[in-house]
């Protein structure tokens, strides 16, 4: 007879598995269906003219068919908050479908979003086949997020703590780490047995700690903060503009598609268009301009702010990498280490995670850099404030009184 306990426990370890061989495979289909979005939009650049008629198709899907799944990220953070109704199973290949189209026809968009909603709606289903409470359904939601995050970049330590982290600001709880861990590790494993392409990033290996040298870190993490600031900024008052001046939710999409064509069209090149992994991986071993940074925040907040879907990730990675890379003809700290600092910094501070993005920098780019990356994810996410990309987080503690408490220790 197995006691209540252990058979509790064995249904949660189950549970979390299942979840992430979901968030694997699902992440290992839309990173194949990206990789080949991506690579014909290359051969075939003309096809961003199209953008337009894209972002129209997209608008009109979504209002039709995708209404209750259209807040994306906001509503699995709901959902957490207050397990109520089950999200619905559309969610996961809306959103593929979704980001596939923009990346195809040339919005400046990223995956790593995408990857998180799929999880989290996919491990919610579980609901529907097994006697789940309220609080393992959150449970579940939490660790779907983090797999989902963790098969897509090829970090689980950070996936496993970046769906503990990203649901409220000011406190870091682990009551679901273990679930979270099994779901990450799994969902990593499946989607790299599967054979899914991920982008590979060089390690930082040329370091010197010194005084000096952490000065210069805080001050690179103030620049970074300051860039995912402006961004957020960017992209909301987008979206603000976009809902005051068109009405329809359909036609969003359409005219930030005008926009978006006309800007590639000034700019001369696809240079910002999709992901730019290759502009990031540029970014560590040349220095790039200030340029960089500025026009791939511009294309990806009109992107986003008028309803492409794909997430924000994979930019704010860009113009932190780019940022980075600018940077170290200014701070005498060396392009790698200015480049991988902004990888991780810039997105830990508009996602309000600075913890897994500190971690996530260490599994990339090796764990010598643990003391630089803490401090420039942090230093950035104290800069922003309580903006973030996600809406729906919970402010439990203030930052101004996290930092106050730092200083009284």
């Amino acid at each position: 007879m197995i006691q209540p306990r252990v058979k509790n426990l064995l249904k949660r370890i189950i549970l979390s598995a299942i979840t992430g061989v979901m968030a694997g495979a699902a992440a290992a289909v839309f990173l194949f269906a990206l990789d080949r979005a991506t690579r014909w939009r290359e051969l075939h650049p003309q096809i961003m003219w199209f953008l337009p008629l894209a972002g129209l198709l997209l608008g009109v899907f979504y209002h039709l068919y995708g209404r209750s799944v259209e807040k994306g990220t906001g509503l699995i953070l709901e959902q957490i908050h207050d397990p109520q109704n089950i999200i619905p199973l559309r969610m996961a290949p809306m959103i593929l479908l979704g980001t596939v189209l923009t990346h195809l026809f040339g919005g400046s968009a990223g995956r790593e979003g995408t990857a998180v909603q799929m999880g989290s709606s996919l491990a919610d289903q579980l609901s529907r086949f097994f006697s789940i409470s309220k609080e393992e359904r959150k449970v579940l939601l939490i660790a779907g997020a983090g797999a989902g995050f963790s098969a897509a970049i090829g970090a689980p330590w950070a996936g496993a703590l970046f769906g503990l982290e990203v649901i409220q600001v000011g406190r870091l709880r682990l009551f679901a780490l273990g679930e979270c861990l099994m779901a990450a590790f799994v969902a990593h494993f499946f989607c790299r047995w599967l054979g899914a392409p991920h982008s590979i990033f060089p390690p930082v290996t040329d370091l010197n700690y010194s005084a000096m040298s952490f000065v210069w870190v805080l001050v690179a993490g103030l620049c970074f903060g300051i860039a995912a600031n402006v961004f957020m900024r960017f992209t909301h008052a987008v979206e603000s503009l976009q809902k005051r001046f068109v009405k329809s939710p359909m036609w969003r999409p359409f005219f930030g598609g005008v926009l978006l064509v006309l800007l590639y069209w000034w700019q001369g090149s696809d240079r910002y268009a999709g992901l730019g992994i290759p502009v990031i991986q540029e970014a560590f071993q040349q220095s790039l301009s200030w340029w960089d940074p500025v026009l791939k925040a511009l294309l990806t907040g009109v992107t986003i702010g008028s309803g492409f879907k794909g997430g924000e990730f994979i930019p704010l990675v860009f113009i932190g990498t780019s940022l980075g890379s600018a940077l170290a003809g200014a701070l005498p700290l060396g392009l790698p280490l200015l480049a991988a600092l902004g990888f991780a910094a810039v997105f830990g501070a508009a996602a309000n995670t600075p913890i897994a993005c500190a971690i996530m920098a260490c599994e990339l780019f090796g764990w010598q850099i643990a003391p630089y990356a803490l401090l420039a994810c942090w230093v950035a996410y104290f800069m922003t404030g309580h903006l973030g990309i996600y809406k729906n987080q919970k402010i439990v503690r203030s930052k101004k009184d996290q930092l106050l408490n730092v200083f009284r220790r």
